[in-house]
């Protein structure tokens, strides 16, 4: 239990430039007191004891803004910087590694007691205000950008963003270390689109002022050799 505690404040330390000091990751970081809740509620909830595991949940909910339903799976050194908004589903399955933003739901998209959440494998990043919906899998070192709508599974090592989410990288290969958290870096698919408008816009206009330059020499010549019509 201790060597989990402390693997959780080194997680803090290498993935939060702004923590400062062991007193202050272990006081004043809601993501890492949701995640310790987490894992009394899911003790309560694998045992059976469901009210409990609700109600620890629901304590952990009020004092972090944090919802992690009991029944969620998650591994190691999980991460949640900020969390405020952050809301995990209870069929959601969580690797080693994995960081989360604010904002971020991990939700279902129906009613029937089945498996309904996601599941992220190692090393998943997913940025600020993301949803990703459904039962299927995110890859490991997947990285979802912040705001996608993610609703279909995700490749390895893929780069996803936009509503609805499309991937933007392909795999990149294994990562290791420390997960890349610059999410802010990546592509924007409609901007790359609307610049090839423009590009291809360009292209046209210099065509239309070739063909009526064409044409006003073609004109200039009729008139030329016709000084009576």
């Amino acid at each position: 239990m201790f060597r989990q505690i402390r693997d959780d404040i080194n997680s803090v330390f290498d993935r939060d430039p702004a923590a400062r000091s062991a007193l202050e990751v272990l006081f004043c970081y809601p993501g890492l007191h949701a995640v310790w809740f987490h894992r009394f509620a899911h003790w309560l909830w694998i045992h059976q004891l469901y009210f409990l595991g609700r109600l620890m949940s629901h304590l952990g909910r009020f004092l972090t803004g944090i919802e992690i339903h009991p029944g969620a799976t998650i591994g190691k050194r999980f991460f949640i910087d900020h969390g405020m908004g952050v809301v995990i589903g209870e069929t959601a399955e969580i690797g080693n590694d994995v960081t989360l933003y604010h904002g971020v739901t991990l939700g279902g998209v129906t009613w029937d007691k089945v498996k309904r959440h996601p599941t992220l494998e190692d090393k998943v990043v997913i940025g600020s205000g993301a949803k990703v919906l459904g039962p299927f899998t995110v890859g490991r070192g997947a990285k979802i950008g912040s705001n996608s709508v993610v609703v279909r599974e995700v490749p390895p090592n893929a780069t996803v963003v936009g509503i609805p989410g499309k991937i933007v990288l392909a795999s990149e290969g294994a990562r290791d270390g420390r997960p890349d958290l610059e999410h802010g870096k990546l592509p924007d698919p409609s901007a790359t689109a609307i610049a090839c408008l423009f590009d291809q816009l360009k292209g046209l206009e210099q065509k239309y002022d070739a063909l009526h330059k064409e044409h006003q020499e073609l004109k200039q010549r009729f008139v030329d050799a016709n000084p009576k019509s």
